[in-house]
Formats: structure tokens, C-alpha cells, sequence
């Protein structure tokens, strides 16, 4: 029986607000001209603004609000952080492409000492072979002008002449490639002392970089690029989403003083049915929607006075099983 009357009171609250509503629709319906007039103007507002909500936020999200919020607390850096990390990557570049020429030069000129040691290891074993040769020549003329007596005069100035030119010629070449080689030795130097420095400048270049990378949490340039221009939009969007929610709240708030100004029950169910207010269709619907929820809120309301009155007839029932025990029966149920 408690139970009963428990859901029969809920079901009557909300059978006397489903029973009202109608009643509210018919009162809009009757109101003067220009008021309704008014009320429909508010409703187109708040349709259009939902409508432009909607547009919004089914948009595709651009930024998650945590990425949002880091941009927007650094925003006045990105500019200048951009330009920074475009001309730090574009000097890293610049760096790396005087490194690979600095390193294509040393070879080069340690390839060219390679040649100029090779020159002075074959000339010195040439001028051991053209000593060897002289050697050998001028004994074999003097075993000549010994043993023969052949005039061995023009060839032991033949043989001393073509000795003296060569070995000079292997001299020069190998004094001049001496020379080379302290140059070279001297270009290798000043080539490992401006590679030290690059190298310094291109560890400082990429420190910068780490840290700017690190302070605007992007891997490049271009990212942090594209992330500022989704930001900008995003604050343009959010911006008229705010805009939005005020113009929204204003006219929700102006709808409701109208139909409470003409008692309107329950004025706030209206501030969600913009479109009943001016499609006719709409509001035949929904007081159709009234109708069948009333019907089944009377079959429920019925459904549990027959379950109350059901109890209440077993106790009856009971009370005259057992006439001894009928007042502590009663005085149990009037508990409840």
C-alpha cells in the first residue's frame, strides 16, 4: 500500500505537469499579437544561435585544450619563436654544408701530400738506380779503356752528364715537393682549426635548437608554423562560441521574463522548443506527445490503486482469518 501511494504521488506530480503543459501551449497561443509577435522574434533568435552552435562544435576539433592553453600562455613568443627556429635550422644547414666542404678539401689536400710523399719515395729510388747505372757505366768503360784501350772519354762525359741532369731534375722535383708538402701540411692545419671552430658554432646552433624545440614542444619549424595558424583560427573560433553562448543566454533569458510575465507554467521547457513556438506542426506534435504520455500515466496511475486497493482487501482478509490478532493487524498497517 506504501509503495503504491509513494509511485501514485510521483504520478500525480507529473500528470499534473503533462496535464498543464497543453494548457500552457493553448495560453502562448492566445496571447496578443504583438507579444507573440515578440516571443516569436526570440525564438528565431535562439534557433539561428543553435543552429550556429551546432555548426561549431561539430566542427573538427583543431587543438586539444591542453595544447590550446600552452600556446595561448607562450602566444606572444611564437612569432619571433618561429622566425628564431627558421633561422637556426637554416644556419644548421648552412653549417653542416661547410662542414662536408671543409672535410671534402682536407682529403683533397691529404690525398695531394699522399702524391707529393710518393713523388719523393720514387725519386729517391730513381736517383739510387741512376747512381747504381753511373756506377756501373763508368766501370764498364774504364774496364773499356783498360783492357781494350778504347778512347772512353766522350762516354764518361756522356755517362757523368745524363747522372748530373737527372739526378738535378729528381733534386728539384723533390725539393719542390718538400715545398708542397709543408704547404699542404700549413692549408690542413688552418682547414682542422676553421672545422674546430664550425664544429663549435654547429654544437651551439644545435643547443639552440634543442631548447627551442624543447620551450615550444615541436620538432621544427614548420610544425610550430602550422600549430600557430590552427591556434589563430581556433581563437576566432572560440571566440564566436563564446559570443554565442552570451547571445544565446540573452535570449533565453529574455524568452523566459516574456512568458513569465503571462504565467506561463513551467516557462523553462520552452527555452529547448524555439521551433514549436513557430512551426504550428511542431506544436501539434508535441501536445500530441502530451496525450499519449497522459494516457499512460492515467493506465499506471490506475495499475497501482488497484494494487493499493488489492493490499488493502488481503488485510481486510486477513484481519477476519484471524478476528483475535485484527487490532495488531490495523495497528501494523497504520504504521505505514
Amino acid at each position: 500500500i506504501q509503495e503504491s501511494a509513494e509511485e501514485l504521488e510521483s504520478l500525480t506530480y507529473e500528470y499534473n505537469n503533462v496535464t498543464a503543459s497543453p494548457t500552457a501551449m493553448e495560453e502562448i497561443e492566445a496571447l496578443p499579437a504583438q507579444e507573440r509577435e515578440r516571443i516569436n522574434e526570440y525564438a528565431k533568435k535562439l534557433l539561428t544561435l543553435e543552429e550556429e552552435r551546432r555548426t561549431f562544435t561539430s566542427k573538427k576539433i583543431r587543438m586539444s585544450d591542453s595544447r590550446f592553453r600552452h600556446i595561448e600562455q607562450i602566444q606572444t613568443e611564437v612569432p619571433d619563436g618561429i622566425r628564431k627556429l627558421r633561422e637556426a635550422e637554416d644556419y644548421q644547414a648552412l653549417i653542416r654544408s661547410d662542414l662536408s666542404r671543409l672535410d671534402g678539401e682536407r682529403h683533397a689536400y691529404e690525398y695531394r701530400r699522399d702524391e707529393q710523399n710518393t713523388i719523393i719515395e720514387n725519386s729517391k729510388g730513381i736517383t739510387i738506380i741512376c747512381l747504381v747505372a753511373m756506377t756501373l757505366c763508368i766501370l764498364l768503360l774504364f774496364f773499356l779503356q783498360t783492357l781494350l784501350q778504347i778512347d772512353t772519354q766522350i762516354g764518361y762525359f756522356l755517362t757523368i752528364l745524363a747522372g748530373t741532369v737527372t739526378i738535378t731534375v729528381l733534386f728539384v722535383k723533390n725539393q719542390d715537393a718538400g715545398k708542397e708538402i709543408i704547404q699542404v701540411e700549413q692549408s690542413i692545419h688552418k682547414l682542422i682549426l676553421l672545422q674546430n671552430k664550425v664544429k663549435i658554432r654547429y654544437v651551439n646552433n644545435i643547443n639552440l635548437l634543442d631548447y627551442l624545440y624543447t620551450k615550444f614542444d615541436v620538432n621544427h619549424s614548420t610544425e610550430l608554423d602550422k600549430e600557430w595558424n590552427r591556434f589563430m583560427v581556433e581563437v576566432e573560433e572560440r571566440k564566436k562560441l563564446e559570443e554565442n553562448d552570451e547571445d544565446l543566454s540573452f535570449y533565453q533569458k529574455e524568452l523566459l521574463k516574456t512568458l513569465r510575465r503571462f504565467h506561463i507554467k513551467d516557462p523553462e521547457v520552452w527555452m529547448s522548443r524555439s521551433l514549436a513556438l513557430l512551426d504550428a506542426k511542431e506544436m501539434v506534435e508535441i501536445r500530441h506527445g502530451y496525450i499519449q504520455r497522459r494516457q499512460k500515466l492515467r493506465k499506471q496511475m490506475e495499475y497501482y490503486k488497484g494494487m493499493a486497493e488489492m493490499a488493502r482487501n488481503e488485510v481486510k482478509d486477513l484481519a477476519a482469518d484471524y478476528p483475535e490478532y485484527a487490532k495488531e493487524i490495523l495497528s501494523i498497517v497504520d504504521e505505514y
